[in-house]
């Protein structure tokens, strides 16, 4: 199986790899992305490659082999990989990318339980089961009805949450993806006219809750742009409004010049912006890219550069 990198030109462009430069994969997936950092940036450039899932990194790290010691890949969540990279020595950092898409290999693996085409467990976890984090099947079977319509609500998107959780509720024990996609199937509208099947933002709002994706991803990205050299970039990848909303949010915030407000407390202080956006509006595939690889289609590109 072959990974396609989304984005793949753009993030070389956004990062500009250069020889010397240190640089950071903090969720290095099928590897596509840092094969192209590490290119780039020769003779001496490096990258450490970072992952939750135990399956990835010991593929990344076959496939940057290689490159010998200019690359280092390590199993780490992505509100870790600053402080990763730091114990690494290699901050101050001159490129960071978030991908934060599914790859290509953990949507093939039907125990993986993250796609529903194909019977597997209700699995859903990035750690791949060596970590402590609880399955989807247990939060699925045992969430009370507004704790579920809750998720689905601020996860899903979906337009008609209670009717997909009593209709959730109704059928447990659920154990499998694809008898959570037939029970969903049977009640929830996408709200996208039909676009993508409904059970797809079922899945992802479960995914998120799984493996506290927003939680982890809001917790990293004033690390990640403190862990930037002057000059530095971040480049983060979404596929999903929510996580887009976050990285814009966290973008234009760190943009901000604070200046002191006179009679207002000591607390009110003068403050650079951190960082300059570099794209005021995300980057979209191309249609040429989404033809070859449609899990393109949702793909958004945001960067900034460190001051």
């Amino acid at each position: 199986m072959t990974h396609s990198p989304v984005l793949f030109q753009e993030v070389m462009d956004a990062l500009q790899p250069r020889a010397g430069g240190r640089y950071l994969d903090v969720t290095a997936g099928g590897g596509g992305h840092a094969v192209g950092v590490l290119e780039r940036s020769g003779p001496d450039g490096r990258l450490m490659g970072t992952d939750a899932d135990p399956q990835a990194v010991e593929r990344v790290t076959e496939r940057l082999r290689p490159f010998g010691g200019r690359a280092v890949v390590a199993r780490g969540w992505i509100d870790d990989a600053a402080a990763m990279a730091t114990t690494a020595g290699m901050t101050p950092l001159d490129g960071i990318l978030a991908d934060l898409g599914l790859s290509s290999y953990q949507l093939a693996e039907a125990e993986r339980g993250f796609a529903f085409m194909r019977e597997g467990p209700l699995d859903m976890r990035f750690s791949a089961g060596e970590g402590h984090e609880p399955t989807a099947a247990p939060l699925v079977n045992r969430a009370e009805l507004d704790e579920l319509v809750g998720w689905l609500r601020a996860y899903g998107e979906i337009e008609n949450p209670r009717r997909v959780a009593e209709a959730i509720l109704g059928a447990r024990p659920i154990t499998t993806t694809t008898q959570l996609r037939d029970i969903v199937a049977g009640v929830a509208r996408s709200g996208r006219r039909q676009r993508i099947h409904p059970a797809t933002l079922v899945f992802q709002a479960l995914r998120i809750v799984v493996n506290d994706e927003l939680g982890r991803l809001q917790r990293a990205l004033p690390d990640l742009i403190a862990a930037l050299a002057p000059g530095g970039r971040l480049a983060v990848i979404t596929f999903h409004s929510l996580e887009d909303r976050m990285v814009k949010v966290a973008f234009r915030e760190a943009a901000i010049e604070r200046t002191a407000i006179p009679g207002f407390g000591s607390d009110q202080v003068e403050q650079a912006a951190a960082v300059t956006l570099v794209t005021h509006k995300p980057i979209e595939p191309t249609e040429a890219e989404i033809e070859a690889n449609p899990r393109a289609r949702s793909a958004h590109l945001r960067v900034v550069e460190k001051r």
